[in-house]
């Protein structure tokens, strides 16, 4: 069993192959191999140590032949640019996201018309492929049957890739599953080029004693899914079987993993009450029109029964949200911020 992981030094591929060297089985076969693919290799990462990991750093379009040079059983298409760079740089988008997914796919078609095993290629789409268009309004609550008419260049490079997964998936070259990320909150470590990023920012910088700033009105709502529960929606996708049964995936489409819905300003209140007022007064409100534009037209609250199906379940609140991220991740964490949020954990915030 070879798994190769793109974008395998981000923060949810590091993510992905902790939890699959932890088992070091994927469905219950022993993984031999787990290749980590990425543009930028972190020195030193430890797992990039493991006996059973290879990396190949570099552009992907590059390294295909080394990406394929042995069979591939697996593939988690994780890499991609963000929201916000896609907006501001067109050309970067398309060839990050859909020149590099189509490259991705047409290597994996190659090796099953060489004779070899078909791929299981599993893609990282976004909530992002949604939008609220003038003529057509989402609705309410959004599932996968809700028509995406996305509002930015990374939505629409998003939706492109999962019908290229879907065709070539129809026409067997790859058995192909796509999950639909909702913004991922609280992600540790520096800030990114997200339009969402700040749903991180306004948690993870104040609980390290830094400023943050919102850029959207406290009232806005969004779909919001923890470290913990992405990744392991992701993988869930990754090994559920074919066909109608409890736990299987049935049909083509897309999975929408479970979403927390939480408006801004309770997010908010509940940094406060979580690490106390000092904590949350590093947060200032300063609107940014772009931004709001971006974000404010993705979904906020979806049906998450096609992932009930699988097993999954949204947060229970983003309390927990935020005290998982305090618990692995207490290095980043102001002595303050924790003796305030160790002041608090006893008392029902939810």
């Amino acid at each position: 069993m070879r798994i190769v992981i793109t974008g395998g030094f981000g923060f949810l591929g590091r993510q992905v192959a902790d939890r699959l060297l932890k088992t070091r089985t994927f469905r219950g076969a022993a993984i031999d191999r787990l290749v980590l693919a990425d543009r930028f290799v972190q020195p030193g990462a430890p797992v990039a140590a493991d006996q059973l990991v290879d990396v190949v750093q570099g552009d992907l379009t590059e390294r295909l032949d080394e990406l394929f040079a042995e069979p591939v059983d697996v593939l988690i298409h994780l890499a991609s640019a963000v929201s916000a760079e896609c907006e501001a740089d067109f050309d970067l988008g398309m060839s990050a996201n859909l020149d590099t997914t189509r490259a991705l796919l047409e290597a994996a078609r190659a090796q099953s018309a060489a004779g070899g095993p078909t791929p299981r290629v599993v893609f990282s789409s976004s909530v992002a492929v949604y939008g609220s268009d003038p003529a057509l309004p989402l609705p309410p609550v959004v599932s996968e049957s809700t028509l995406p008419t996305p509002r930015s260049s990374y939505g629409t490079q998003k939706l492109v890739c999962e019908q290229l997964v879907a065709e070539y998936t129809r026409r067997g070259f790859v058995d192909g599953r796509v999950a639909r990320l909702m913004t991922v909150s609280v992600r540790p470590g520096k800030p990114n080029a997200a339009a969402s990023g700040f749903l991180s920012g306004i948690i993870r910088e104040p609980l390290a004693g830094l400023p943050a700033t919102c850029p959207v009105r406290p009232g806005l709502r969004v779909a919001l899914a923890s470290p913990r529960s992405t990744v392991e929606g992701i993988l869930r996708v990754a090994e559920a079987e074919r066909g109608d049964g409890a736990g299987s995936l049935d049909g083509g489409l897309p999975v929408n993993l479970p979403a927390l819905t939480v408006s801004v300003a309770e997010m908010l209140d509940t940094l406060r009450q979580v690490a106390g007022d000092a904590v949350a007064d590093l947060v200032t409100i300063a609107p940014d029109r772009d931004v709001e534009a971006i974000v404010g037209s993705w979904p906020a609250v979806f049906d998450n029964a096609r992932a009930a199906a699988l097993g999954l379940e949204p947060d229970a609140s983003f309390a927990s949200v935020v005290r998982d991220y305090l618990t692995d991740h207490a290095d980043a964490v102001t002595a303050g911020a924790s003796l305030a949020a160790g002041a608090t954990g006893s008392a029902p915030i939810d």
